[in-house]
């Protein structure tokens, strides 16, 4: 695989389509090339935990900066978004900031629902946060953190040489499955019964033909098509 030095400003995707690739591609296809979207339960209750994060500006906690919606790209990458929460902490090991005064050591911290665990889509996300932001700032971050809302507990995560490589990879894969335009076939598991996309993307009729059996019980009978079928 030989990945390209730098993506133009038109071609960079979300860096939240990074936790859809890895979860499911036809999922990020689904949502990122047919731009489709579902809500449930989970997204929900996600979106409520992210209202707060997604406010823009900047506290100041002593030798604590926290920066909320803070604009991430990575042309290397060909990615963009916005950060829910980047920490900087005052460090002499840290990274100059436009008008302010010493150096800070960057942290981004990412909001997911539910309780703690290690999901390799949340990982991958934020370890891309990282990648933006050392492309942004010259910094060199070696971790970061994703708080989870139900259980208010933190996982830190250390963007080591192999979810460093993981996530580039992901990224590239992206980029080739958005350009092909096509949708990759439903393959059904048991993390679909929580996707939000799961009545459009219909995992469980698996082959072509079955969508098609599957339209035919579902959909309603045109009166052309009574016309068509009478003697």
């Amino acid at each position: 695989m030989i990945e390209r030095q730098a993506f133009a400003e038109e071609e960079l995707l979300p860096l939240s389509a990074l936790q859809h690739f890895v979860y499911c591609r036809r999922r990020a296809a689904l949502v990122h090339t047919d731009r489709l979207w579902g809500e449930n339960r989970y997204t929900a209750e996600g979106s409520v935990l992210h209202r707060r994060a997604d406010l823009t500006g900047t506290e100041v906690r002593g030798d604590l900066r926290i920066a909320r919606g803070l604009r991430l790209r990575s042309l290397r990458m060909g990615l963009s978004g916005l950060a829910d929460v980047v920490e900087f902490h005052r460090s002499l090991q840290g990274v100059r900031l436009p008008s302010v005064p010493g150096r800070w050591r960057p942290v981004p911290v990412e909001y997911k629902r539910g309780r703690l665990r290690r999901e390799e889509g949340y990982l991958v996300q934020l370890c891309a946060q990282a990648i933006c932001l050392e492309e942004m700032l010259g910094a060199e971050i070696e971790n970061g953190s994703i708080y989870f809302g139900k259980t208010k507990r933190r996982l830190k995560v250390e963007f080591d040489r192999q979810l460093r490589q993981r996530t580039r990879s992901a990224a590239w894969q992206l980029h080739e499955l958005i350009r092909s335009l096509q949708i990759p076939k439903a393959v059904y598991s048991r993390k679909c019964d929580r996707c939000s996309l799961y009545d459009q993307c219909l995992p469980k009729a698996g082959s072509d033909c079955a969508v098609e059996r599957y339209l035919k019980r579902s959909l309603p009978v045109l009166p052309d098509e009574l016309e068509s079928e009478s003697p």
